[in-house]
């Protein structure tokens, strides 16, 4: 005996076209947004248009992954309560359809946020400890020739060296020459370490000056970002002075000064 009314039994099969349709649509949507934020980035690793339009592109697709993610969460719970109403045998894999489309939409909004920078942060791009006498970059100096920013100290668009450096002060005040009770050896082996450690690509390193010279290159975009660190010895043991210089963009959102706060870390 039938005991399912007949208004709802003639109903269902439309119902269910919808309740799959919403699920595989949730996915596409998901997917495309996945697909269209990972274009933006190997875009720029293939050298098919600069870091600009990949920001651009990203930024675009962050602002419509916010929405996505909430509609792909009600469309994922109508999905769920939806099927199990109707009875459907797939009702577990066009749940699993609309949720992941669901997670997709929201990793592609949550992740970009993680690189926004904090209030306050200077749109600068050349972190050091000492702001008067940065360390120089010699055995990376080739390596930058074709890169948009230079290596001088303060010479970026809209700034001078003594605004650059107030702005980083106030900015990062713990970015300061690190103090050791060791010698300049103990803290160089140390200091190579910890480069290595964090997958820095060593261009070179020497215990007779105490300078290593490595670049770091930034996971999303492959930015590549230069670090010179300088280890000299003191009447009480050594100081380490290290500097990180991106080689594009007008701003690090504070990329290089997270890189420099990580790298203390790791020698502490």
């Amino acid at each position: 005996m039938n005991t399912v009314p007949e208004s709802q039994d003639s109903a269902s099969p439309m119902a269910r076209k919808v309740v799959t349709a919403l699920a595989i649509i949730s996915l596409v949507v998901g997917l495309g947004l996945g697909a269209y934020g990972l274009f933006a980035a190997i875009g720029v690793w293939m050298g098919m248009w600069d870091f600009r339009t990949g920001f651009n592109m990203l930024r675009a697709v962050n602002n419509n992954a916010d929405w996505a993610a909430w509609v792909g969460l009600i469309v994922t719970i109508g999905v769920f309560f939806g099927a199990r109403r109707l009875a459907m045998p797939n009702t577990q894999r066009l749940t699993a359809f609309a949720a992941a489309g669901t997670i997709v939409a929201a990793l592609v909004y949550f992740v970009p946020q993680t690189y926004s920078p904090a209030a306050g942060t200077p749109a600068i791009h050349d972190i050091t400890t000492d702001t008067v006498n940065p360390p120089e970059y010699i055995a990376i100096a080739p390596l930058r020739a074709d890169a948009p920013n230079n290596m001088v100290y303060g010479e970026q668009a809209n700034w001078d060296k003594a605004r650059m450096s107030a702005a980083q002060q106030e900015a990062y005040p713990d970015i300061v020459p690190q103090e050791f009770s060791e010698s300049k050896d103990v803290v160089f082996a140390r200091a190579l370490a910890a480069a290595n450690a964090m997958g820095w690509e060593i261009v070179d390193q020497n215990l007779a000056t105490g300078r290593i010279e490595a670049t770091d290159t930034t996971f999303w975009f492959r930015f590549k970002d230069d670090v010179v660190i300088v280890v000299t010895p003191t009447a009480q043991g050594s100081v380490l002075n290290a500097r990180s210089l991106s080689r594009v963009g007008t701003s690090d959102v504070g990329k290089n000064a997270a890189r420099l706060r990580e790298f203390f870390a790791q020698l502490r």
